[in-house]
C-alpha cells in the first residue's frame, strides 16, 4: 500500500491539494490503481515510471508520469495567468483543478498491461473500458468528489458531447497540447 506522500514521489503536485481530505483521497485511488493494475499483477513505481505518456503516438521519449505533471502544471499555470488577468471573473477551484489532473489517466494503470515480452499494451479490460470509465469507477470508490470526477469523465473524447466546467476546459487542452505535441514527434520518430 502506498501512502500519500510515496504517491507525491511520483506526482510532487500533489502536494498542492490544500484540503488534506482530497488529497488522501486523490492518494488512494492512485495507490489503487498501480496495486491491481496491469492485469491484476500491479504496477511498481519503476514500471509506470517507463510507461510510455500514449501508445497512440508511435515511438517517443515521453512517459507516462511525465505527461501528468506536464498536465498538472500546465493546469496550475493556466489558473495562475487567468486569475492575473481575470482575477476572479474567471472562478477557477484550484484543488479541483489539481485533484482532476492528478487523476484524469488513473484508469490507465487498469487500461493497461504488459504482453509476454513486458511491453505495455492495452489489455483486455482496456479494450473493453477506456481509461476515463475506469478512472471515474475508481475515483468514486475512494469518495472523490463529482466535480472532480467530471474532468475525469470529460477529459478525452467522451466529454465532447457534455458542457464541461472551467476546470475540465482548462484540463482538457493541456492534455492535448501534450497529446498532440507527441503525435508530431511520434511522425518525426517512423515508428
Amino acid at each position: 500500500m502506498y501512502s500519500t506522500a510515496q504517491i507525491a514521489e511520483l506526482f510532487p503536485d500533489l502536494m498542492r491539494i490544500g484540503d488534506a481530505t482530497l488529497r488522501d483521497r486523490v492518494a488512494a485511488v492512485w495507490d489503487e490503481s498501480l496495486t491491481t493494475g496491469c492485469g491484476g499483477q500491479g504496477w511498481t513505481f519503476d514500471e509506470i515510471r517507463k510507461i510510455p505518456f500514449t501508445l497512440l503516438a508511435g515511438k517517443i521519449d515521453l512517459t507516462f508520469v511525465e505527461h501528468l505533471n506536464s498536465c498538472v502544471k500546465q493546469c496550475i499555470a493556466i489558473a495562475d495567468i487567468l486569475g492575473t488577468v481575470f482575477g476572479g471573473r474567471i472562478p477557477v477551484r484550484k484543488d479541483v483543478l489539481i485533484a482532476g489532473a492528478l487523476l484524469a489517466d488513473v484508469g490507465k494503470m487498469l487500461e493497461f498491461d504488459r504482453d509476454a515480452g513486458g511491453k505495455v499494451i492495452k489489455g483486455r479490460f482496456g479494450e473493453l473500458l477506456r481509461h476515463p470509465f475506469s478512472g471515474v469507477a475508481l475515483c468514486y470508490k475512494h469518495g472523490i468528489p463529482a466535480e472532480v470526477m467530471h474532468i475525469v469523465a470529460t477529459h478525452s473524447h467522451e466529454g465532447d458531447k457534455v458542457e464541461r466546467t472551467i476546470e475540465s476546459i482548462i484540463f482538457h487542452h493541456a492534455d492535448f497540447i501534450d497529446f498532440d505535441i507527441a503525435k508530431v514527434l511520434g511522425k518525426k520518430s517512423g515508428v
